[in-house]
């Protein structure tokens, strides 16, 4: 379908945008010799900040998405993220810098409304596929993004990085104004409503009261974030200091992850699609138990060989998770509710960041830095165990009628 196609690529831009200033803003807070607090502090709100707001006004704008349609929410959240690029390249403060990045996390909600819009846009049994094209588009952003920033900030500066983020996403706001289709806010799947109103109806309680099904998975959700986000903070400084690997070596193995996630997406998607949900959790937790095993493989390495195996199998794991959470939520509500639930579930995801870089800033303070992925292990543990204490018990009706 022609509008998937432009959505992942608008997707993959726009977050590829955001990213290019990614690995800037300590450096930047430094050149305005003003931060707030001290450095140390300024670049965590500088990064934890946008996470915060996001995940405390995603679901607000998705809830609106619902009563007005998803479109006007993907535009809206463009412009915001083009006018807070451009704000912050003319930004002179410290003060200004955070205080913009903490709106423009308020203002976003870019990938929970590109979800919302997809799910009205596909049948039920092709939202897992969905949630996984668009994961590989953030992932390939992810990679990208501070690539072509590095590019910029060295040739032309910091204004320069953020100015080109905000063209970036203007331009695609302009796409998608004229590409994508526009939709009803109470009709968003018309071809498939009369095929999938049993499953709805089926639904309907549940949904409408975000009930203990809806809560187990974005408890999921904040397990599976956690542990792939809390070996960001202390990754580098293992590979320098426990593998002794040069800084090339360090990016390829950390890139690794990304290559994994973005090859083997497709094919999760496609390996759980129409399977029951009791299964599919089933699976989910065979692949928490593969993640903890995965990343204790890698406590254990000490040849760079090993550890970028591991990485690269790490990835191909993680494909796994988040878009299927995400496809499960998609499906656990009608399809007047998408922008809420999905909105909850990117919400989930932001606590999951924010909880796994606090857990790996732990980890760093109280373990051994040869240690330290043991306890990235254990975060897996726990995610396993409590798929199973819990699956058995929600998920025991079938995804799909």
């Amino acid at each position: 379908m022609a509008a998937l196609r432009w959505l992942f690529a608008i997707q993959l831009l726009s977050m590829g945008a955001m990213e290019m200033s990614g690995p800037f803003w300590p450096l930047q807070l430094r050149a305005l010799g003003d931060a707030p607090g001290g450095l140390a502090v300024a670049s965590a709100v500088a990064y934890a900040g946008p996470l915060v707001t996001a995940m405390l006004f995603t679901p607000l704008w998705g809830g609106i998405g619902d009563r007005v349609g998803h479109k006007p929410m993907l535009l809206r959240a463009l412009l915001a993220l083009a006018a807070t690029q451009l704000w912050l390249a003319y930004a002179t403060s410290g003060t200004t810098v955070l205080l913009v990045r903490l709106l423009q996390g308020a203002l976003a909600g870019f990938i929970a409304a590109a979800q919302a819009y997809g799910a009205g846009i596909v049948p039920r049994a092709e939202r897992g596929a969905l949630m996984a094209q668009l994961q590989v588009a953030t992932a390939l952003g992810s990679v990208l993004g501070p690539l072509a920033g590095g590019l910029v900030f060295s040739s032309f500066g910091f204004m320069a990085v953020n100015a080109a983020a905000a063209t970036i996403c203007i331009a695609c706001a302009l796409c998608a104004a004229v590409v994508l289709p526009q939709q009803r806010a109470a009709d968003h799947a018309p071809a498939t409503a009369s095929r999938d109103a049993p499953a709805v109806a089926a639904r309907a309680s549940a949904a409408n009261g975000m009930g203990s099904v809806v809560a187990g998975l974005l408890a999921g959700i904040v397990l599976v974030q956690a542990g792939k986000m809390m070996p960001q903070g202390f990754f580098s400084l293992y590979a320098e200091q426990i593998l002794h690997a040069p800084p090339w070596l360090t990016g390829l193995c950390y890139g690794a992850t990304a290559v994994g996630l973005c090859l083997f997406a497709p094919f999760w998607a496609k390996h759980f699609k129409d399977r029951p949900r009791a299964w599919v959790l089933q699976r989910i937790e065979w692949i928490c138990w593969a993640c903890a095993g995965i990343v204790a493989l890698q406590a254990m390495g000490r040849s760079i060989a090993l550890v970028l195996a591991a990485r690269l199998a790490w990835g191909i794991a993680m494909a796994a998770l988040l878009p299927v959470f995400y496809a499960l939520l998609s499906q656990e509500v009608d399809d007047r509710q998408q922008g809420r639930v999905l909105g909850a579930g990117n919400s989930a995801a932001k606590a999951g960041a924010l909880l796994g870089a606090g857990a790996g800033g732990l980890a760093m303070a109280w373990l051994p830095l040869e240690h330290i992925f043991w306890s990235v292990a254990a975060l897996y543990m726990v995610a396993a165990l409590g798929l199973r204490a819990w699956r058995g018990r929600a998920f025991v009706q079938p995804i799909s009628a």
